[in-house]
């Protein structure tokens, strides 16, 4: 396959840290077989949109950006992977402005495609399966996200995703470290373990090996052989927790933020939602993460307008999340997926009140999440320095998931600094680094 020193790539992410995981392999890969990488703003000889389907505004951004990529060069190789080209496929051809469309069960050979069909200028595809790249180090090697698992087999009812991604895979533990442990010696300061289901890591074993691997034996060993500064968790089902598995963040190096997504705060709209857990089996986790881990960070997804949230419903979900405490939600209106259970479910809440229930939702959230930030005002807090904002201005991240700002006329670029906190800034926190 011939090399492409004088051809320009530029690649788009919409969603999960899953397909930010494979953006990177991606963008890696195109790199090594000479594409140069720029922005996805500028005029490039391919492009790449990995896009994302979980809501109806997600679809939107998705199509929008495959216009916008054909308009920056209209001569230029369009290819459109990741959940939405999987789910809408028939749309994208109708749409007649990709090139290529490749799903996510061919992902893994998405460089390969590009390549080839950049040579030839030709317009075909490739169904063929193949294992995705687990991990890649972003511009800069300062934080990398390292795809563990894929696929999912809970089909909550509002989810397309089993539909997108399929049924649970796990990533073998050895490869996982030996990414890791790759981009250690890069000079990686933190890793961020993904996958689309992540707690079900290992589940997809041959259950006759005496050689099993769940989540909690993956993290023991990615903690003990390698020598990563940190490793983040992307995102946790609640259901998904074993026991035990709080004990793991006596080792600094993992970091002090649990993304668990909630929902809903009323148990009669989980049960709707066939979520596997109630609201008090949540707040006991959220109660057992806080003892075993001081200043947690605990973050959230929240869906607003579910089919046939009521309005005491919604109310008692208001009061569950203002009780929690979250240090941050994301809070969204229900979506309809064509497919998916709750696409037929009666009693559709009207789109004003989704709106209208979203506002109280975030309103809520962030009164919480101000509370969370002015906890730690006066502490001194580890940052991982990510890039200069403005001027001497700084810009990282916590080990608790906190967006921290400071001023230094030296270069902070991917070094974590203790910072004493001393404002609140925004929606983050200002400091002084300390050393």
């Amino acid at each position: 396959m011939p090399t492409f020193y004088d051809r320009s790539a530029a690649l788009v992410t919409l969603g999960c840290k899953v397909n930010q995981s494979e953006s990177e392999a991606l963008g890696r890969r195109l790199s090594e077989r000479g594409l140069r990488l720029v922005p996805f703003d500028s005029s490039a000889d391919l492009y790449v949109i990995n896009t994302c389907t979980v809501t109806a505004t997600a679809d939107r951004k998705s199509r929008q950006l495959i216009r916008r990529a054909r308009r920056h060069n209209p001569s230029s190789l369009v290819i459109v992977t990741g959940c939405y080209a999987s789910v809408h496929r028939s749309h994208l051809h109708s749409m007649a402005q990709a090139d290529l469309v490749v799903s996510n069960d061919s992902k893994g050979r998405l460089a390969d495609l590009a390549l080839e069909a950049l040579g030839r200028a030709t317009r075909t595809a490739s169904g063929v399966a193949a294992p995705a790249d687990v991990g890649a180090a972003p511009h800069g090697h300062t934080r990398a996200f390292v795809k563990a698992q894929d696929g999912c087999a809970d089909f909550c009812a509002y989810c397309i995703v089993p539909y997108a991604r399929g049924r649970p895979t796990s990533v073998p533990a050895q490869e996982i470290v030996s990414r890791i442990r790759s981009l250690a010696s890069q000079g990686c300061q933190e890793v961020v373990l993904s996958g689309v289901h992540l707690g079900s890591y290992g589940a997809d074993q041959d259950h006759s090996s005496p050689d099993l691997y769940d989540l909690r034996r993956l993290i023991v060993e990615i903690l003990r052989d390698t020598a990563i500064p940190r490793l983040r968790l992307s995102s946790l089902e609640p259901q998904d927790i074993s026991p035990g598995l709080f004990e793991l963040w006596r080792d600094p190096r993992l970091c002090r933020h649990l993304h668990l997504p909630l929902q809903s705060g009323c148990n009669r709209t989980l049960a709707r939602m066939r979520r596997r857990y109630t609201c008090q089996d949540f707040a006991s986790l959220v109660e057992e993460a806080r003892r075993a881990i001081p200043g947690v960070s605990i973050t959230t997804d929240l869906i607003a307008g579910f089919p046939g949230e009521s309005p005491e419903d919604f109310l008692e979900s208001l009061a569950f999340i203002e009780g929690v405490r979250f240090a941050r939600a994301h809070v969204f209106p229900y979506s309809p997926r064509p497919g998916t259970l709750a696409a037929g479910l009666p009693d559709q809440v009207p789109e004003p009140v989704k709106r209208e229930r979203c506002a109280r939702l975030r309103a809520v959230s962030q009164q919480s999440a101000a509370a969370f930030r002015r906890g730690f005002l006066g502490q001194t807090l580890e940052v991982l320095w990510e890039e200069r904002a403005v001027g001497n201005r700084w810009s990282g991240l916590a080990n608790n998931y906190l967006r921290v700002s400071a001023e230094s006329a030296l270069s902070l670029t991917n070094r974590i600094t203790p910072t004493l906190i001393t404002a609140l800034e925004g929606e983050g926190l200002k400091g002084s680094v300390l050393a």
